[in-house]
């Protein structure tokens, strides 16, 4: 190997690393609460059951925050809509739904409080899911506005939002009492941080692995694309040894009262070091090609892959994106069928069910709060593992069959642990198969599903990658926000002993393995510009 390959070589390895930052802190942000989840829920939730003028000042807040939720997705689904078959097609649709939207929200708001004790149970299950989940109200505005900021401000400023966003959302939720900007419940004002932290995530998970994607060789972008995946699972390994180390410095009542708030603290550091490191990454050679900056772009690429083949691989560039402005439709809708259908299909097999409430479920099996820490720990690792395990094998093997099989596997999973609840079993077979769940997801699904979506969106629609992003994380809010309802439900619990909500995420793992086999195409080895002339046909 000559000295300029192994410099290139390395030169790509410190440009990965800088943009695993980003998936380090997608990582850290979205699993810190699993630490916290019961710190949270005694600290602002269980009130509502004892003291009526804060359970009704939580319920109304909670009824207007959530329509103004409501309004928010839709107007961003509008927008994509409208970017997808133009104002004067989707005019009609976006009207139709703002107005069921309108009305169910007068007749939601009208509603009078609850008085009754289960009601007010039910109520406090659904705050609850809002509160734990509610970062992710920012990662569907930050995948949403991925494709706008990426097109417009680059990859590189991108990621540079997403670094202060988590800096705000580290600072605002350890002291959300005093940062309530808007006088709401100090519950609120907690999610309200949350929703920031949930931004610089939305946009993390479209940019980092798209940074990745653009300044990798083909031969090596499967597995340079999937070191992003690595590194969010890290940052969860990490944030769950802080977590339970901060569990362990004080008893239940300083968890409740503090422990939570330098959980959440914490992230400052990460997000500190990303910001400064991204000073020191040049731009993408694409974005800088879409730009019309062309030197800055051959400059790039040469440091990337020598000084003939940069020549090459700018002038493929530059003929891909002659149609850089083209209408998201112009390779017809399966591109963006199959995009939709890999991020709502990661979300629906009920990974962050896991990675939320693992704490919570291990509790379900009767384990103690610190022992339920250091199960999650094992979680982590067997996810940290089995990632590896995609790393190395998804240019080797493909996309395809990792996918398949892991579906299966989770399906399995899922599906036997629910019966370990219905019929009361749970024990030692329970954490086997979560571990084996977890196993089956971070081999294929978890790093692979990103690697694919950083490849099917040809050049000169990228910014389609944001349709995918957005709905990955509203099928991520949805997941998150009903799980502690179906799970805590009196009458699922009476029928099904906690079991129903796996068997639902079972059956969604079989029918992601059936749309892999079905309708996705092999990316293993093609380079991005190959992928593209695929859709054309």
């Amino acid at each position: 190997m000559s000295s300029k390959t192994k410099q290139a070589g390395l030169y790509i390895a410190l440009l990965t690393l800088v943009a695993t930052f980003g998936g380090l802190l997608f990582g850290y942000d979205t699993a810190v609460v699993n630490g916290a989840e019961q710190s949270l829920v005694d600290f602002f939730i269980k009130r509502i059951n004892i003291d009526h003028v804060y359970a009704v000042s939580m319920i109304t807040q909670y009824k207007i925050i959530v329509s103004g939720v409501i309004l928010l997705v839709l107007a961003i689904l509008s927008s994509q809509i409208f970017k997808l078959v133009g104002k004067r097609k989707g005019g009609i649709t976006v009207v139709v739904l703002f107005i069921l939207a309108i009305l169910w929200i007068v007749n939601y708001l009208k509603a009078a409080v609850p008085t009754e004790v289960t009601e007010v149970q039910s109520m406090a299950d659904s705050i609850k899911g809002f509160v734990i989940s509610s970062a992710l109200v920012g990662c569907i505005i930050g995948g949403s506005l991925s494709g706008f900021i990426s097109n417009s401000w680059g990859r590189k400023n991108g990621l540079l939002v997403c670094a202060v966003a988590f800096c705000i959302s580290a600072i605002g939720a350890w002291q959300p009492e005093f940062f309530n900007i808007f006088g709401l419940n100090d519950a609120y004002s907690f999610v309200f941080y949350r929703i920031i932290g949930g931004l610089g995530v939305g946009l993390a998970s479209a940019l980092s692995p798209m940074y990745i994607a653009e300044i990798a060789p083909a031969e090596s972008r499967g597995k340079l694309v999937s070191f992003n995946q690595f590194a969010i699972i890290f940052g969860m390994l990490v944030i769950y040894f802080v977590n339970y180390f901060i569990a362990k410095s004080g008893d239940s009542q300083w968890l409740t009262e503090f422990g939570w708030r330098w959980m959440f603290f914490s992230g400052i550091i990460p997000a500190g070091i990303f910001f400064i490191l991204l000073f020191f990454v040049p731009e993408t050679p694409r974005f800088l090609a879409m730009k019309g900056r062309d030197g800055q772009a051959f400059r790039v690429l040469k440091k990337i892959v020598g000084e003939e083949k940069a020549k090459t691989e700018l002038a493929e560039i530059k003929e891909t994106l002659h149609e850089h402005s083209s209408p998201w439709l112009s390779y017809g809708w399966l591109v963006i069928i199959i995009g939709v259908l890999l991020s709502v299909f990661q979300q629906f097999v009920g990974i962050n069910v896991v990675l939320y409430y693992a704490g919570n479920i291990f509790r379900n099996m009767g384990a103690t709060t610190d022992t339920s820490l250091l199960q999650t720990i094992i979680v982590g690792i067997v996810n940290l593992t089995f990632t590896c395990v995609a790393i190395l094998t998804v240019d080797k093997f493909g996309r395809k069959p990792l996918m398949i099989i892991g579906a299966l596997g989770m399906a399995v999973s899922m599906i036997l642990l629910g019966f370990t609840f219905y019929f009361q079993t749970v024990g030692l077979g329970s954490l086997i198969l979560m571990l084996l769940y977890t196993a089956s997801f971070a081999m294929s699904w978890g790093p692979v599903a990103w690697v694919l979506l950083s490849e099917i969106f040809p050049n000169s629609i990228r910014g389609a990658m944001s349709i995918a992003v957005a709905a990955q994380w509203l099928a991520n809010l949805i997941v998150s926000w009903t799980f502690p309802i179906m799970n805590d439900n009196k009458g699922l619990t009476e029928l099904f002993h906690q079991g129903f909500a796996y068997w639902i995420y079972g059956v969604m793992g079989l029918l992601a393995a059936f749309f892999i086999w079905k309708f996705l195409p092999e990316t293993k080895g093609k380079t991005l510009e190959e992928i593209e002339k695929f859709w054309k046909k």
